[in-house]
């Protein structure tokens, strides 16, 4: 099997060879090729240094922070949506100008039998969140409701074109990040989830299905409440980093009830940090055990971010290839 059929086989619960591969390292396993948007014709990166605290911003205009020595992402401390008045006259990002897919096409023009994921800049909750800031954007959904509808439906409308422009421009999946969950329970409640939120996810996981693409999210915390509701708005493949805060029997058969592919490193909070090879290999291969054929493994891209030297996460590599079947040579 090609490195794409193995990656929609599992992606379909198929009965693959092996798990699919998606390992950024050089000389590491890899079945995905990824790429994102080309540069901004409107925006210009801004980045400073103020003693061990870096700032930056992004395209949406939020200010960011993060310490230098720390993790790679940070935390929102200045958000662009200060106040309501703003929201009519905020300047969206030139996500729609299709100039930005041309070195995307080029991109995936080099991906071979590769599966070609594209990545979105936000979802309809953590891109709104970030606008606002969390703390505030939590009492909006209450206080604010007009408002916050008015605020999503800009953002679904603007991932909408640029769903349709990633598949024009020879995609096969989309990948988002939207962290709906702490460490024992989601931000928000089911309920809520459902009134404010489905709607948007049945319009832009719609868009992409229709487009052929599958729809791969990423979400930190503990979801399990909501993974029934994800998996019916139409999510294909759920990348969590932290796989062991769930009972992975009991998350390995609602995968399978809903065909869900589970997209995961070895755990980065409870595993990987430990040091403990023994350990990390064991639960590599019990990772791989429980979810054999709708897995796809990953490394975590901020090792320093986490405490985890690269030795650890090679020993996870490796355990990851025995308990595959994948030797060496077939890397």
């Amino acid at each position: 099997m090609t490195s794409r059929e193995i990656i929609l086989a599992n992606l379909a619960h198929q009965n693959p060879d092996r798990p699919g591969f998606c390992f950024s390292q050089p000389g590491r396993k890899n079945d995905i090729f990824g790429t994102g948007l080309g540069s901004s014709e409107t925006y210009e990166p801004m980045r400073k240094l103020v003693g061990d605290m870096e700032y930056y911003d992004d395209e949406w205009g939020n200010l960011w922070r993060r310490k230098v020595d720390g993790c790679a992402g940070g935390e929102v401390c200045e958000p662009a949506l200060k106040d309501w008045k703003q929201l009519d006259s905020m300047k969206l990002p030139d996500y729609d100008n299709p100039k930005r897919y041309e070195s995307v096409r080029a991109e995936f023009a080099k991906a071979g039998d590769m599966f070609r994921l594209a990545s979105m800049p936000g979802w309809v909750f953590s891109t709104s969140r970030y606008l606002r800031k969390m703390e505030v954007y939590f009492v909006d959904l209450v206080e604010y409701r007009e408002e916050i509808d008015r605020l999503h439906d800009r953002v679904t409308e603007l991932y909408l074109k640029m769903i349709r422009l990633y598949a024009q421009n020879g995609a096969e999946g989309i990948a988002f990040c939207e962290d709906l969950g702490v460490q024992d329970r989601t931000l928000v409640s089911p309920s809520m989830w459902r009134e404010i939120f489905r709607p948007h996810y049945l319009k832009l996981t719609g868009a992409a299905h229709e487009c052929g693409l599958k729809v791969f999210m990423h979400s930190c915390g503990f979801n399990w409440a909501l993974i029934d509701d994800l998996a019916t708005a139409g999510i294909d493949c759920l990348q969590f980093d932290q796989p062991t805060l769930y009972d992975l029997p009991a998350l390995a058969e609602k995968f399978r009830r809903h065909k869900v592919a589970l997209f995961s490193p070895v755990d980065i909070q409870k595993v990987l940090p430990t040091g403990n090879r023994a350990f990390i290999e064991s639960e590599a291969k019990r990772m791989v055990d429980t979810f054999r054929g709708f897995l796809i493994c990953k490394n975590y891209g901020d090792l320093q971010g986490i405490g985890v030297k690269p030795e650890w996460d090679r020993w996870a590599y490796d355990a990851l290839l025995r308990a595959a079947g994948v030797s060496e040579t077939q890397k």
